[in-house]
């Protein structure tokens, strides 16, 4: 299987791109948001996810390795095929994906192309508790902006979600936590406790 390309761009369509590899040229989808990116000539590295079926094997492309575990873990939920998967990756990054799922944001993935809220629903419901190793080897709550949906500003968030799964919390409910609680002008200091307060049996 193919999991990476490093080459350069040959060309660029509305929903693929041809990459060449030593001579090799590659054709991978994408979301709109990498395909912009792309310009023929350019050089460009991607994580690279590989379908396979009876009629076909098709590679599809992210900007992130967190953006390629996503994919993969979106079309774990049945009516999630790959297009749907890419279109709710074009309206949320991870960590953004990620909350959403935390928190039960269901209008939020429904803000994705082809996406209805019945099928938000099935996504952030089955996937509440599936989200814990996303990330490999970090927090799952990213300080990284998403164009088009709130996310949290400056590290803060990242920091305190850290700390609480140091202190013996699972991934899943500390970013629910932090989520609730964090703003932009707080600091980890800050979040910590209201968090904690949140993580406190009732």
């Amino acid at each position: 299987m193919i999991g990476y390309l490093k080459g350069r761009v040959l060309s660029v369509s509305a929903d693929t791109a041809i990459i060449d590899v030593q001579g090799v040229g590659y054709e991978v989808g994408a979301a709109p948001r990498l395909l912009q990116k792309m310009h023929t000539g350019a050089e460009v590295a991607v994580s690279v996810e590989t379908l396979v079926a009876e009629t076909f094997i098709k590679l599809v492309a992210f900007e992130t390795e967190d953006e390629r575990r996503c994919f993969k873990l979106l079309q774990s939920v049945q009516g999630v095929g790959s297009k749907a998967a890419l279109a709710i990756l074009q309206v949320l990054r991870p960590a953004a994906l990620l909350d959403a799922i935390s928190i039960g944001d269901k209008a939020a993935v429904a803000r994705a192309q082809g996406v209805g809220p019945k099928l938000a629903t099935r996504i952030v419901t089955e996937l509440k508790d599936k989200t814990a190793g996303v990330f490999a080897g970090r927090a799952p709550l990213t300080p990284e902006p998403a164009s088009d949906t709130p996310a949290p500003k400056g590290g803060a968030a990242f920091e305190a979600v850290s700390a609480l799964v140091n202190l013996g919390y699972d991934e899943s409910s500390a970013r629910a936590a932090v989520a609730q609680v964090h703003e932009a002008d707080l600091s980890v200091e800050a979040v910590i406790p209201l968090a904690l307060k949140v993580l406190a049996p009732q």
